[in-house]
């Protein structure tokens, strides 16, 4: 029996994406009358170990902070149309977010919830004894001496398609690959088999196109007078119309702002690819290398052609640790020879750092002038020949504790009085950080749970 097509829309690429987005979304995909599901994709790769430091100061966070601006202003639509929402705003405490939510609906006025909690992505106590091994070419961490702040696998598809077989209005997940957002709800409308290595395929790359919300919808494609798009204020998020073969329309919501053309897909498509024909997930390898884009309309654009290899036997573990302090200070220098003084500015800085004996990375930039292209050297900074009237500063240290972090800003305010003329603007702030590296374990060794948790839970 051929199923209806199946309508899925994003509404957040990141943890501090837009808020207001989804009602637009959330609209189209009830007015399409199809099958539908709305999604929030919300984790980085850091944000788990930050997570993981707020739950520590509270049992009841780790959750992401933006759950209730997200869903709230969508979840009654969306229980009355039947159209499940999926997010990973689970991060380091998916229980806690599930218990947020029904605090949310009750502040609602809405009964009845239903939030499936999918889980079991965190190693953080186990990974120790695990087989790992190396991933790809990044430095290992050297995890036997260090404390491991967080360390979650992304898993797979599965566990979304299995919770959304127990209808619920909400399903809330901790690490997840992203695309497996899109194929869950994917798996469990159309009924695909997990080893239907094309169909696999072919939900990974809807997901793939939809996953970074507004970038395929003309938000991280816009270049004026390159690659002109208008309503950037009111862009709208992507839909995906995808039939049981696995064939599908990108589109966006109705009058929204942005565009959908084949240029947008054809930059998505190939968006964090590094080998075309095998793009690693734990539920399929991914080959686009026979993928068809074809404009089928306004804002309208049909893919096809997927093709998929058996998953692999290991699965990815991103590793989050203490990655020390980042202390910045930034001052401006504008008018005539605005240039020199600011790179003199820079030089006083390192100078002082030698001076103060301090223990800390340094580097410096010139905003405006010299920085997205400099190294950690400050080779450019003293070497560029040209001329700039409005200069900033902007000095960064990384060091291993909190004080000399501070006392590097600190430095940089100094300025005021010891630094080069007419310096002004200070601003300057600490910031602690996390280090990240990857390493894979056997699939065998992660063990997914989908657990439905109601209002007589919480």
């Amino acid at each position: 029996m051929t199923r209806d097509k199946m309508h899925i829309g994003n509404a957040a690429a990141f943890a501090f994406d837009r808020t207001d987005v989804g009602g637009p979304v959330a609209d189209s995909l009830i007015a399409s009358g199809k099958p539908a599901a709305l999604f929030y994709e919300t984790l980085g790769e850091r944000t788990l170990a930050f997570a993981q430091r707020e739950r520590r100061s509270d049992p009841e966070k780790g959750y992401s902070p933006d759950i209730a601006g997200f869903v709230g202003p969508v979840l009654r639509r969306c229980i009355e149309s039947a159209v499940p929402i999926i997010g990973n705003f689970g991060a380091a405490n998916p229980m806690g977010a599930a218990r947020r939510l029904h605090t949310l609906a009750k502040e609602y006025g809405i009964s009845g919830l239903r939030v499936a909690v999918v889980d079991g992505d965190d190693l953080r106590e186990n990974i120790r004894g695990l087989q790992t091994q190396q991933w790809g070419k990044e430095k290992p961490l050297d995890l036997a001496n260090t404390e491991i702040l967080s360390a979650n696998v992304y898993m797979g598809s599965q566990p979304i398609a299995d919770a959304l077989d127990q209808d619920p209005h909400i399903v809330v997940t901790g690490r997840v690959t992203d695309s497996a957002l899109t194929l869950g709800p994917l798996m469990h409308h159309f009924d695909w088999a997990s080893d239907d290595w094309d169909k696999m395929a072919a939900g990974v790359l809807a997901g793939h196109l939809l996953e970074c919300g507004a970038q395929i919808t003309g938000g991280y494609y816009a270049d004026p007078g390159r690659k002109n798009v208008s309503g950037l204020a009111e862009i709208g998020f992507p839909i995906a119309e995808v039939d049981e073969d696995g064939s599908l329309v990108i589109t966006k919501p109705n009058g929204s702002g942005g565009v959908v053309n084949t240029r947008t897909v054809k930059e998505q498509i190939l968006y964090e690819l590094d080998d075309p024909t095998n793009y690693l997930t734990p539920d399929v390898i991914l080959d686009i290398s026979e993928v068809e884009v074809e404009q089928v309309g306004r804002d309208r654009v049909r893919v096809s052609g997927a093709k998929g290899k058996p998953a692999p036997d290991t699965w990815k573990v991103t590793i989050g640790v203490d990655g020390g302090w980042l202390g910045e200070g930034e001052i401006s220098y504008a008018g005539p020879n605005a240039l020199a003084r600011a790179r003199l500015a820079a030089q006083t800085i390192r100078e002082r750092v030698d001076v103060l004996g301090l223990d800390c990375d340094l580097r410096t930039d010139l905003i405006g002038t010299v920085s997205i292209h400099d190294g950690d050297t400050g080779q450019l900074t003293q070497s560029f020949d040209g001329e700039s009237r409005e200069v900033r500063m902007r000095a960064a240290a990384n060091a291993h504790d909190e004080a000399t972090a501070a006392l590097v800003a600190r430095e940089v305010e100094t300025f005021y009085s010891s630094g080069p003329a007419g310096g002004g603007g200070v601003r300057r702030s600490t910031t602690w950080r996390v280090k990240t590296g990857s390493v894979l374990v056997p699939r065998t060794d992660v063990q997914p749970r989908v657990t439905m948790v109601t209002e007589d839970d919480v």
